[in-house]
């Protein structure tokens, strides 16, 4: 969230912020927020007054007692002060409240860099790596829908998933499931030769956990709640930038990286038409994710660093790719700044988006209250708010659905790029 002098110093600032990304609701909670703040500082100057009479008439009291003197109308005086102050105290807390809960609906300020644009035909294309059509097959054939390709081999089996589950959980099977493993031990090495420590974090949260990070209350319509207030992560990106919540961390041993690689459940709700097709849009999908907690001086070059390498993997992986750089009102709540990659699907003729890699900024850490300073907790001097970062490197399905397309061959297998032939144990399947 901003922290309140923020939004209490920059209003306009903020209020464009909202509209820029198209978050019109949030303009009136900003309004709330100005006057609830507003109404808080009168009531706070007065109740400060009030406790310093009570003070000054209590040590009044105790005077006249000393003296030996009366002081039952002093005494009522105060009785009366203490009343006033506590009501006045009350209204402080729930005006307080009241704070708090506005705060987490004001989004994130853009970065000056970031493009205005209210849809995503207004997002830029900042690189594109290989011609999108990708290589053509021997035969000069057309390439074939990834899903046609799995039900051909038996790798994928979306019937059972809808009858175990229902629509949205696949089944993998045989070299399918394989290519799944083989494609997570490949993302995990990769980002270990970065120097991202790997994380296995619980795959369910709870409440404060997925606010700290912004899902809630943005999210709550995308996220599985189960019984005892957890929720199904969407993303090990809450897990793992919550590992240190309420921290001072040595600002010497920033940046801390973590990876971590999970299944995710999210309920993608309105999803509809070739937008679901095979394994464009799953309920439970397997994603490998890079955190980042650094200093503010170091945010905007990881952001590159972190691009960078979920861009090396798809080069590896010898698929067709461009980043966007998406705009305001294609960003999300919580981003300052965002690219996008996303494959060519040469089956399809389209687009997929594998990866969103962001600057949130401390946005989540005034949330998460992580800080940092020299020395850590046992440190001097004023610790300030860390920067956290977070990408997906990569998600599985969509990155799995351009693999099969791309490197499908005339007679129904598919080349396994060499990078990942010794996790598959193949130079081809089917």
């Amino acid at each position: 969230m901003l922290e309140l002098k923020t939004i209490r110093d920059q209003p306009e600032v903020v209020r464009a912020a909202i509209r820029a990304k198209v978050l019109d609701d949030a303009e009136a909670s900003l309004d709330e927020l100005l006057a609830v703040d507003a109404e808080r500082r009168l009531l706070r100057t007065e109740l400060e007054a009030m406790q310093a009479e009570r003070n000054a008439r209590s040590r009044e009291i105790g005077e006249l007692k000393r003296r030996g003197e009366p002081s039952d109308a002093l005494m009522a005086a105060v009785a009366t002060i203490s009343d006033e102050t506590a009501r006045l105290e009350g209204r402080d807390r729930e005006l307080e409240g009241r704070l708090q809960r506005l705060l987490l609906e004001i989004p994130n300020i853009p970065h000056p860099s970031v493009p205005l644009g209210r849809t995503p035909d207004q997002n830029v294309v900042v690189r594109e790596q290989v011609a999108k059509a990708g290589a053509p097959l021997p035969s000069g054939g057309a390439f074939k829908p990834h899903w046609e390709i799995a039900a051909g081999n038996g790798w994928i089996d979306f019937e059972a998933g809808a009858a175990l589950t229902g629509a949205g959980f696949p089944v993998f099977r045989g070299a399918g499931a394989r290519l799944v493993r083989a494609l997570g031990s490949y993302f995990l090495d990769r980002l270990g030769e970065h120097g991202f420590l790997e994380i296995a974090p619980p795959l369910m949260v709870n409440a404060a956990s997925a606010t700290a990070t912004g899902q809630l209350p943005d999210k709550e319509g995308q996220m599985y709640e189960v019984s005892d207030g957890y929720y199904l992560i969407p993303t090990s990106e809450i897990p793992v930038t919550n590992l240190h919540r309420d921290s001072i961390l040595a600002e010497e041993a920033l940046p801390l990286r973590y990876c971590a690689m999970t299944p995710c459940f999210r309920r993608e709700a309105g999803s509809h038409g070739k937008d679901v097709r095979g394994l464009n849009r799953l309920h439970q999908f397997d994603k490998v994710e890079m955190v980042v907690l650094c200093t503010p001086e170091q945010s905007y070059e990881w952001l590159e660093s972190m691009t960078e390498i979920a861009e090396g993997m798809l080069e590896d992986l010898e698929l067709s790719y461009r980043r966007l750089l998406m705009c305001t009102g294609d960003m999300g709540f919580t981003q300052a700044k965002k690219y996008d990659l996303e494959v060519w699907s040469p089956g399809q003729a389209r687009w997929l988006e594998v990866s969103s890699v962001s600057n949130m900024e401390s946005f989540q850490a005034a949330r998460l209250q992580t800080r940092s300073r020299a020395g850590g907790a046992a440190g001097r001097g004023k610790p300030r708010l860390v920067h956290t970062l977070n990408g997906s490197a990569l998600a599985f399905p969509r990155t799995l659905a351009a693999l099969l397309e791309t490197h499908q061959t005339e007679d129904g297998g598919v080349r396994i790029p060499s990078a990942l032939q010794r996790y598959v144990g193949a130079e081809r399947i089917g």
